[in-house]
């Protein structure tokens, strides 16, 4: 016997396809009392909605596309985690892209999803300006940790996380810091650095950039280096998986941390705790922030859209205070720390 089809369930009911369809798509446009009985003839039928079938009739797949800059990074964990909270409880479906550092990738997994999902959420998105307004063009997106004018979108305030890290280092007797940068097209990457040294300036602390470099703990030691040849007192990286990196590259040269050197990491992932020395990090509530841009994205593919077509919503930062941070050395030479190695 052929499985029921809508068109038994609008029959058997006494309704048309339309109502049917609705009551599983978009029940609020029908009465609670119509679709508790459409739902009722479904259930005794043994029907059950086609997935293919709801997205021609109401034009959406219900399935959004998160993309992220690297899988492998535990900041994304709760990123991921937020957003797929709030798509379930709007019955959608979340779909995961790694994009490996790579905007050629990321730009192609996009492309390919295009048809098959509502709206994306990028995370970090490695891609040109000009690359994420022909993509909002196609499909609604919401971009997370990164601002374009025009586009909506979730960070966390660096800008004040950062003065709140300078001024630690300042309160510890620090006179200059080295940041070790991220990825060369990273937004969060330069608005950190930017935000460090205006705040740097402001309070008379010497700071530099070094880098580019990719954001994982293999690259913590070429960081390190580079660091020390600087001679600053204090390292602020531009992830906790390359602080953390660079604190193992300080020991191997029997550079203590922080009696030497202190080192800040950012995105207070898992790890920075229980890290030795633990690690101090600018932290924040990143699942509020794939919750709010899952709520932003949902609310944009909706049949009636909100008038605010492009929220720029800001997050508070916190600084997570921990070991890997203290006075500076007491002996100098050169205008850097005595050190080893």
């Amino acid at each position: 016997m052929a499985d029921p089809t809508i068109y038994d369930v609008a029959e058997a009911a006494g309704v048309a396809t339309s109502t049917v369809s609705r009551a599983f798509s978009t029940p609020s446009r029908v009465s609670s009392r119509t679709r508790e009985h459409v739902l009722a003839v479904a259930a005794e039928l043994g029907y059950r909605p086609n997935p293919h079938a709801r997205a021609l009739l109401s034009g959406r797949n219900h399935t959004v596309a998160m993309v992220v800059s690297d899988i492998t990074n535990p900041h994304y964990f709760e990123l991921i985690r937020g957003a797929e909270m709030r798509a379930r409880a709007s019955e959608y479906t979340l779909v995961l892209v790694n994009a490996e550092e790579s905007p050629r990738i990321e730009y192609d997994q996009i492309q390919r999803l295009v048809s098959s999902v509502d709206g994306f959420l990028l995370a970090a998105s490695r891609l040109p300006d000009e690359n994420l307004e022909q993509i909002a063009a196609q499909r609604p997106l919401v971009l997370m940790n990164r601002e374009l004018a025009g586009l909506p979108s979730v960070v966390l305030d660096h800008v004040t996380g950062c003065r709140q890290i300078v001024d630690h280092l300042a309160s510890l007797g620090h006179r200059d810091l080295v940041y070790l940068a991220g990825p060369r097209n990273s937004w969060m990457a330069a608005t950190r650095w930017s935000a460090l040294q205006a705040a740097a300036e402001e309070l008379g602390l010497g700071a530099q950039s070094l880098g580019p470099f990719t954001p994982r703990v293999s690259q913590g030691g070429a960081a390190a280096d580079a660091a020390l040849n600087a001679g600053a007192t204090a390292i602020v990286a531009h992830n906790d998986l390359l602080a953390l990196g660079v604190v193992q590259r300080l020991t191997q040269r029997s550079v203590r941390v922080p009696e030497d050197v202190s080192v800040v990491g950012f995105d207070d992932i898992f790890a920075a705790d229980l890290a030795t020395p633990s690690l101090t990090t600018l932290g924040g509530a990143h699942a509020d922030v794939g919750r709010a841009a899952m709520e932003i994205l949902l609310d944009s593919v909706a049949p009636i859209r909100s008038k605010d077509a492009a929220p720029q919503v800001l997050l508070p930062t916190e600084l997570v205070l921990r070991s890997s941070t203290g006075p500076v050395a007491s002996q100098v030479s050169d205008g850097g720390t005595a050190r080893s190695g």
